[in-house]
């Protein structure tokens, strides 16, 4: 009884287990009542008793198929079981076999070894080798470069790297004879200067070739890195800047020849030879030209060698101006001494010399020494000699012209005045000096200028003033010299020659004063009064004292009337006055001298304020106011 209430509890807990099993949530359930729909068609009694059957049938089925799939897998496994012996058994075969030949060949194998140590060691010294050969040696592209490949090969920027690199292996070649290795040394070094001379030989020739046409910039920084190279060969330098100065130089002359007889491109500007006419700007023209094209030249002949040491080829760079510029001294010069040969016009000449001064300061400044120098030089003093030349015959001319005109051998006119000719000279040497005075540094032109017409102006002037007479001669020349002052005085570095003008007309004024005084004295009766002054008497006449006193007393009211007629010829206002001034002084001193005797009691005179009223103040102040 109890057992079977066991059985039922256990049945009661299975159930209960069941009915509170949630089978939509237990997967291997679902799955068995899935696999189970697959055979298990009809739900019938029958079905139900013989299923417990079917299910152990269909376990049996699936435990075959296992049995049937593993039979397959361990029939695999056995061969290749199979297999692994049979490869074992030939391992072992080998192996045995290794082991005999091992002891066959033990003597090959070391000597195997020792060759595979040799050729480490090969192997090392080939690096080495290599290394040395690629520091110390051209490879065959670095000798192809530096030689050429082909005949007339470009020189490019590479050229210049393999040069460097040949420079650099003969500098290191200098650490390799500190450490021992002299001979390869040398021979290196040996090997490197040929390569080097035979370099700079090939890009001595491309420079030479190339320097005369500078197209672009990319050739014009090959052709400065070559001068550069070259200038450590001061032979293969200077031919270079000979043949590239030689080649400017043409073109030089060409050009000038064209800019005198083409002109520009299309024709303008025009050719300067259609100028001719004009000398001034024709010469003018032709120095501007040059002054143009000069400074071009030297530019780029500076950057040609921009890269070379500029003190050790200096001389070489004046020397190279000097070639290029020299090609137009004969065409220019032919030209400005045809010009200067031909023109007349002083003013012109003389134009002409200083555009020649300017032009030759401007230029020497570009280029020094050689022959534009030199022609410069001479044109300078061609030019100046030209126009000294011209004035003195202009001067000369106007002073020994014709009978009208001529200056000298003719007495002046009866009004002491200066003739035409005077002041037709004197104009043309303001002329000169208004265009002198424009010209910087011209002091010593000017001088030149003055003393070339005024010297002989004066010369004349007093030869035809020695036709007159002492009172006539000192007017005249006072006149001439006046005239001559007023024209240079208004100009620079007239001070020496202004001075000698003024004690010249000092001396014609106290020439002058003196005739004027004693024409005073003549007239004012103080002849007899005056040698009783100088003599040792000190009475003096009555009748002259008061003759003097009478005609004193007219003078002073109208001195004019006492003042010689050639003092009032004078040009000069200040001349008349400084005459007039100085004789009146003579008259006063006289006076004052008459007026102390008459004062002074010892000399006897009753009255003396009768006599002489006026005293010599009164006189002075009445005179010279």
């Amino acid at each position: 009884m109890a057992t079977m209430n066991t059985k039922g509890d256990y049945i009661q807990q299975r159930l209960n287990k069941v009915l509170e099993s949630r089978v939509e949530t237990d997967r291997e359930t679902l799955d068995a009542l899935s696999d189970l729909s697959s055979f298990f068609k009809e739900n019938t009694l029958q079905s139900r008793r013989n299923l417990r059957s079917q299910i152990e049938k269909r376990s049996l089925e699936i435990n075959q198929s296992f049995l049937s799939a593993f039979k397959e897998v361990k029939e695999v496994l056995d061969g290749i079981c199979n297999d692994i012996n049979s490869m074992s058994r030939s391992a072992d075969s080998m192996k045995s076999q290794l082991y005999k030949t091992e002891a066959q060949t033990k003597d090959l194998i070391q000597q195997a070894n020792t060759l595979q140590e040799e050729n480490r060691k090969l192997q090392v010294q080939q690096k080495v080798a290599s290394g040395f050969l690629s520091r110390f040696q051209l490879s065959v592209t670095e000798h192809q470069m530096l030689y050429g490949s082909k005949r007339d090969a470009p020189i490019t920027e590479e050229f210049f790297l393999v040069l460097d690199r040949v420079q650099s292996i003969h500098t290191d070649c200098r650490t390799l004879m500190q450490n021992g290795y002299q001979t390869v040394a040398l021979d290196i070094m040996e090997e490197m200067t040929l390569h080097q001379e035979a370099a700079l030989e090939r890009l001595y020739r491309w420079t030479q070739s190339h320097c005369r046409n500078v197209e672009t910039n990319e050739m014009c920084v090959l052709i400065t890195q070559a001068m550069a190279r070259l200038q450590e060969r001061p032979v293969l330098f200077k031919y270079v800047i000979d043949e590239y100065s030689t080649a400017r130089r043409s073109v030089i002359v060409r050009c000038f020849i064209d800019a005198l007889t083409i002109g520009g491109p299309g024709g303008y500007p025009k050719p300067i030879e259609m100028l001719a006419h004009d000398p001034k700007r024709y010469i003018g023209d032709m120095f501007a030209y040059i002054h143009q094209i000069l400074p071009p030249e030297k530019e780029n002949l500076q950057m040609l060698v921009r890269n070379c040491d500029k003190e050790d080829i200096s001389e070489q760079i004046q020397s190279a101006m000097i070639t290029i510029s020299d090609g137009v001294c004969h065409p220019l010069r032919i030209r400005v001494e045809t010009i200067l040969n031909a023109e007349k016009e002083t003013i012109v000449l003389y134009s002409i010399f200083n555009l020649v001064k300017f032009y030759q300061n401007m230029i020497s400044n570009i280029v020094k020494g050689g022959q534009l120098e030199q022609s410069l030089a001479d044109m300078q003093m061609f030019s100046e000699t030209t126009y000294l030349n011209s004035l003195t015959f202009q001067v000369k001319q106007l002073l020994q012209g014709s009978n009208e005109t001529r200056i000298a051998h003719k007495a002046p006119q009866t009004d002491l005045v200066p003739s035409p000719s005077v002041g037709r000279l004197l104009n043309l040497l303001k002329e000169i000096l208004s265009v002198a005075s424009m010209v910087a540094g011209s002091q010593k032109d000017i001088t030149k200028i003055v003393g070339c017409v005024i010297d002989p102006l004066l010369q004349s002037v007093q030869e035809s003033a020695s036709h007159l007479p002492t009172t006539d001669m000192a007017v005249y020349l006072l006149n001439s010299l006046y005239q001559i002052e007023s024209v240079i005085s208004i100009y620079e570095y007239m001070e020496e020659r202004l001075e000698r003008l003024r004690a010249q007309s000092d001396a014609q004024i106290d020439t002058l004063t003196s005739e004027q005084a004693s024409s005073l004295v003549a007239n004012l009766n103080l002849g007899p009064i005056y040698t009783v002054l100088q003599g040792n008497s000190s009475h003096i006449d009555q009748k002259h004292l008061h003759t003097f006193v009478d005609k004193l007393e007219q003078f002073l009211q109208t001195p004019e009337i006492l003042v010689l007629p050639q003092v009032n010829l004078l040009l000069s206002s200040g001349h008349r006055a400084t005459v007039q001034k100085r004789s009146y002084n003579v008259i006063i001193a006289l006076y004052r001298q008459i007026y102390e005797r008459i004062n002074d009691p010892k000399n006897g005179y009753t009255k003396p304020e009768t006599i002489l009223p006026k005293s010599p103040e009164q006189v002075s102040e009445l005179l010279c106011g």
